[in-house]
């Protein structure tokens, strides 16, 4: 029988009603008609029980990172990567610790991968109260430091990809201090998405100590090579701000949040909802500096919420900024909200 998700499948969608009935779910029961019949069309087309052995291992992953992320859906989060070999007695180390003190201070909560170096730095840093660790399992190395061991908001992983999906998809900002493959990784794709639009804008900050320079060799190579051969964007490497203060990363970061408070595509329309209502000069301002950014006859407007954002009541009274934007250039999306925080 062949199944499909957007017509009948007679007598197969009357047994899935009937089994969302027992099972009490009265919401988004169309996503969940379609999840079962994905799980059965896997066990039709997968004849490789690696496959499906696979498949079920993300989906359970995802849903206990749903289950665990969701109570904490309205903290901001800050992602922190980093080398596991990062030594204690290191002012790498000590400056991860009071980067994400500071954090915490201003009302975040620190998202690490829960091992040694300078993600356990990170977790003593925010506290047991205030730390996430999507951990990993290997072979070898990677443990749960002693500050998230017993935490309920630490999730264990066993495939890499289900783990970056946390760490990126949870988060409000992602912060970089030195480290190896793992850690060039991690910021290659965190640069990926938000330069392709699969991210939403957030603020990168790459950490090094005064001196040490691994950052600025990093965008060296970026500039000589990557941009100066036409394989970047010029525009793109401001997707990333390089600090040796952590006081000035915690303030990159917090300003980012002053005024903005989220987004949404409606359609081809960029909806930017903010803290606080748009003066008319910032609008003029916007149409002015970012015209080039817009589909042909488009303009910033203020407007109130769209009915199609009504599956989030809990934000359509917040002020608006809505406009077309081209989707040529995600940099300057992140640069339109710094310009609205400004």
């Amino acid at each position: 029988m062949e199944l499909r998700f957007h017509k009948p499948n007679p007598g197969i969608d009357e047994q899935i009603a009937t089994l969302m009935d027992l099972a009490d779910i009265d919401a988004n029961r169309d996503i969940i008609r379609e999840l079962i019949i994905a799980s059965l069309k896997c066990g039709q087309d997968a004849r490789h029980r690696g496959d499906l052995k696979m498949m079920n291992s993300t989906l359970k992953e995802m849903r206990y990172t749903a289950k665990v992320f969701g109570p904490y859906r309205d903290r901001l989060k800050v992602t922190i990567f980093g080398s596991s070999r990062t030594p204690s007695n290191t002012l790498l180390y000590d400056m991860a610790v009071r980067f994400t003190r500071q954090l915490v201070k201003n009302g975040f909560m620190v998202i690490t991968g829960g091992g040694p170096g300078i993600m356990e730095a990170a977790n003593k840093g925010a506290g047991h109260e205030n730390s996430f660790a999507v951990t990993i399992k290997l072979p070898f190395e990677q443990t749960p430091n002693e500050i998230i061991a017993s935490n309920p908001r630490m999730i264990q992983y066993k495939y890499f990809f289900n783990r970056k999906v946390a760490f990126i998809k949870e988060t409000h900002a992602i912060a970089l201090f030195p480290g190896g493959f793992g850690t060039m990784d991690e910021a290659m794709e965190a640069m990926t998405l938000v330069q392709t639009g699969k991210r939403n804008p957030i603020p990168i900050v790459l950490l090094e100590t005064k001196g040490d320079m691994y950052w600025e060799k990093w965008m060296e190579f970026m500039q000589d090579y990557l941009v100066k051969d036409g394989y970047l964007p010029p525009a793109d490497v401001d997707l990333v701000t390089i600090l040796s203060d952590e006081k000035e990363a915690v303030k990159v970061i917090t300003s980012f949040y002053r005024r903005y408070h989220s987004m949404r595509y409606v359609g081809d329309l960029v909806v930017l909802r903010l803290k606080t209502r748009p003066e008319e000069y910032v609008i003029q301002a916007l149409n002015e500096k970012f015209s080039d950014d817009l589909v042909p006859g488009g303009s910033f407007e203020t407007r109130g919420a769209l009915p199609e954002e009504e599956d989030e009541p809990e934000l359509l009274e917040l002020p608006r900024i809505i406009f077309p934007f081209n989707k040529k250039c995600f940099a300057s999306l992140k640069a339109i909200i710094e310009r609205v925080n400004s």
